[in-house]
């Protein structure tokens, strides 16, 4: 049995202990001491095992950071200095004292905390595990004796596709921004690639890509030139890099929420991004906060009219239900980038209006005239402002008699309208009065003089 112990005492602290083992073996077990106090931005980590390649190449390590008050424990893979996996990246391990990981005899992985509490573990034993290998892919996987694999890291994604790494259809990548309740995901479906955002269980498309040839997808795989996608063993449509370097991985961003394909460069000795599926940034489904509008220079401004004015920062304004208590005004000039899953098909504008008044969890509401679309939606995001509104109308819920104020103003508006044209219509009809009149009464004095 192997154990490696490290104790962490500076603030911001990186340990690197590289181990020349390109596996490790049933017994293994390396512990890292973890603070008694909690320290913001503390960083350990410790290299277990690296891939024989150039730089860069993969390596696996055991990490300790401080997150919200405690600290997590997990097992993570690094292409150079960018982490591609992590064992904590649906669920944290939060642990004191120390964190271990450890092969055990009967072939499970695990990661354990204080008084031997686990974390984290591959659920394999029994299974005739004998190695734990780091392959040059950056697939980290659980052999057995004829070295089938028991378990890999490429069954659980993150948000990072490695090169030659297979997505199968329904399957997806998520990507989780820093301190918020929505995250972005990247599915593989039968018909179609898709970006979405998530909130609770209510999805939000804001990109897609359908094959040209319309077959069902089988699974997609990178390759060095882009993201082949197959049907059975044909591969029939692909989204391919611009650059000429070959591709490395492909990752959805936790800020943003776009597809991004990455290339290494040798000369500039990092990463560069060679495709982005989002090009704009009013285009990005969070550009903007909560009730912000992403104008067309790329900065945001809040929505405001008179008696309502939600600002850039509620999350939501829920509970307003029916016509009683709330009603539906239309922003002009804007559209959301979000297709909801939410959808209700050949309605007109005021069904859809009444869809969103009788749920109480709808915030807004988005009309395609052409198509009689009516999209319904729990969050107000990725509201941008458009040239052309092409028969799109965007519509949030507000109390009751808030927008009274602009209803004062439009019928104001009318009234004016209406004096002016019966005033038009007066001076008009006086004229042309005068002038009748006035060529009758000249008639009249001409006729006995003729006579």
């Amino acid at each position: 049995m192997k154990t490696y112990v490290f104790v962490f005492v500076l603030l911001i602290n990186l340990l690197s202990q590289v181990l020349s083992d390109s596996d490790i073996h049933i017994g293994y077990q390396v512990t890292l001491a973890i603070p008694t106090e909690y320290t913001e931005g503390f960083l350990g980590r410790a290299f277990l095992m690296e891939t024989p390649q150039t730089t860069p190449h993969f390596r696996a390590a055991i990490s300790v950071e401080a997150l919200d008050g405690k600290y997590s424990c997990s097992l993570d893979i690094f292409l150079g200095d960018v982490r591609v996996w992590s064992s904590g990246h649906l669920s944290r391990f939060y642990t004191t004292e120390k964190c271990v990981i450890e092969l055990t005899q009967y072939g499970d992985l695990r990661l354990k905390g204080k008084k031997e509490r686990v974390g984290w573990r591959s659920g394999t034993s029994g299974q005739g595990v004998k190695t734990l290998n780091l392959l040059r892919t950056g697939n980290l996987v659980l052999v057995d004796a004829l070295n089938l694999i028991k378990w890999q890291s490429f069954n659980f994604p993150t948000d990072v596709m490695l090169w030659g790494q297979r997505l199968s259809s329904q399957t997806r990548l998520t990507s989780f921004p820093f301190n918020s309740t929505l995250f972005y995901s990247l599915e593989i479906q039968n018909d179609k690639i898709g970006l979405y955002l998530n909130f609770g269980k209510w999805k939000y498309s804001y990109w897609e890509y359908k094959p040209l040839n319309k077959q069902n997808i089988t699974f997609v795989q990178l390759t060095s030139n882009g993201l082949q996608i197959f049907n059975g063993d044909h591969k029939f449509d692909e989204i391919r890099s611009t650059a000429t370097e070959p591709l490395r991985f492909l990752a959805v961003e936790n800020t943003t929420g776009n597809l991004k394909f990455y290339h290494y460069s040798q000369e500039k000795e990092r990463f560069e991004a060679s495709y982005q599926a989002l090009n704009y940034t009013c285009d990005l489904p969070l550009a903007c906060k909560p009730f912000g509008i992403c104008t067309s220079s790329g900065s945001c401004s809040c929505i405001r009219f008179e008696g309502f004015e939600p600002g850039c920062r509620k999350e939501n304004i829920e509970g307003i239900c029916g016509k009683s208590e709330g009603e539906m005004v239309e922003l002009k000039g804007v559209v959301s980038v979000l297709k909801s899953d939410l959808y209700k098909g050949n309605v007109g504008r005021e069904e859809c209006e009444r869809f969103c008044l009788d749920d109480c969890s709808c915030l807004a509401a988005q009309y395609v005239e052409d198509e009689d679309e009516c999209f319904l939606y729990k969050i107000v995001r990725g509201i941008k402002k458009v040239e052309s509104e092409n028969g799109v109308r965007f519509m949030i819920k507000v109390p009751k008699g808030v927008n009274h104020g602009h209803n004062r103003n439009s019928g104001l508006k009318k009234w004016v309208i209406v004096v002016v044209v019966v005033a038009d219509g007066l001076i008009i009809f006086l004229v042309f009065g005068g002038i009748g009149f006035y060529l009758i009464r000249k008639r009249k004095e001409n006729i006995p003089a003729r006579g």
